[in-house]
């Protein structure tokens, strides 16, 4: 159990407040939720009995039992938000993406750190079960030296949805900062900063005002000369959904279909029980489990051998877990500031890159 509890206020209680980060805290021993900033309130008190229900930023910030504040809001007001947040003294997590600039990413990370205080993105799709073990068979170098990966976020929506923000003009919107903080995010936790990034960003549909489509290529040189190219792609016209993870090196390759079960799980009523109870969260059934195949004998390649890989358990309350335990100081933070602001510095010069028609050297 955690030394003291930590009040944690949520700002926003749409998808990101109601799916990803109300339920997670209210999971997560030593993490209390206090309040949430909502117009639902009748949403909130059936959900949350006793949590608060407040109307403005300020009566978040005003709460000396809250130490914690969740920005879960339309994108273009993650930056200001979360400064005034940081400004009034609390810790931050902010849901992607970490800002919509590297400056103001550049900027948040100053300020926390001026004040010794936490800013942390949300990147929960490290705590995904797929993304778990595409991890683990890297570790065991189950495909060898790894030449390709390839991380496919699709979805199929061909007509904008009317009346949402993600669908409004503003660079801030759009599946490059929607979907690509996650799937950069996890290239770089996996393999850590590029030396370039080569990037087609699109608008494919007949009509939008976003950003629907991206292919970012990360190139890692390797050594003498034997490189790999981590590909991070996303359609908004995908009716048929590529692997979510390809991954092919020199001795075989692993594929995994599907996304990971807790968004959807949670969209349809289920109930996260407490870390640490008897209870098991959630694991992905086998029917969802991925696909290695490897050549034992490389100089025999027409024999193979195949075998179903099961699925890590995902489970995003490791997130808050850790960002309690990085509070309390017991405990290393997992994501990091920087870690925000190098994701948004590479979504900068993917849009650069294939404005351009070129490949960029990266440097933070």
């Amino acid at each position: 159990m955690a030394a003291r509890e930590i009040g944690v206020g949520v700002v926003g209680y749409g998808l990101g407040g109601r799916v990803f980060h109300a339920p997670f805290v209210s999971a997560v021993p030593g993490l209390r939720l206090v309040a949430v900033m909502t117009r639902s309130a009748d949403e909130v008190a059936k959900a949350y009995p006793g949590v608060k229900v407040v109307r403005t930023l300020p009566e978040i910030l005003a709460d000396s039992s809250i130490e914690l504040v969740v920005i879960s809001t339309p994108n273009e007001t993650h930056f200001a938000l979360a400064k005034q947040a940081l400004e009034a003294g609390k810790h931050i997590v902010i849901d992607k993406p970490f800002s919509a600039t590297s400056a103001e990413a550049s900027e948040l990370m100053q300020i926390a750190k001026a004040k010794s205080l936490l800013a942390v993105p949300f990147h929960n799709r490290r705590w995904d079960g797929d993304f778990q073990t595409v991890k683990k068979l890297l570790q065991e170098k189950a495909v060898g030296r790894l030449v390709t990966y390839e991380s496919h976020f699709d979805r199929f929506r061909p007509v904008p949805r009317e009346g949402t923000w993600k669908e409004a003009e503003n660079p801030a919107n759009g599946m490059l900062f929607d979907l690509g903080p996650h799937l950069v995010d996890q290239a770089l936790a996996l393999f850590g900063a590029p030396d370039a990034i080569t990037a087609s960003v699109r608008a494919d549909r007949d009509q939008t005002a976003i950003e629907d489509a991206f292919d970012i290529t990360l190139h890692y040189p390797g050594a003498n000369g034997k490189g790999l190219l981590a590909h991070c792609r996303t359609s908004y016209l995908a009716c048929i959904n590529a692997p979510r993870f390809l991954l092919h090196g020199t001795q075989g390759s692993f594929k995994k279909e599907g996304l990971d079960p807790q968004e959807p799980t949670l969209v349809g009523g289920a109930k996260v029980p407490v870390l640490g109870s008897p209870q098991v969260w959630l694991q992905e059934s086998e029917s969802a489990w991925g696909k290695l195949v490897v050549a034992p004998v490389l100089t025999d390649p027409t024999m193979l051998v195949e075998k179903q890989i099961k699925t890590s358990p995902g489970d995003y309350r490791g997130f808050y877990a850790n960002v309690r335990d990085a509070i309390l100081g017991t405990a290393p933070l997992a994501v990091t500031s920087e870690d925000g602001y190098r994701v948004t510095k590479l979504l900068e010069m993917a849009r650069k890159s294939s404005k351009e028609g070129r490949t960029l050297q990266v440097e933070f």
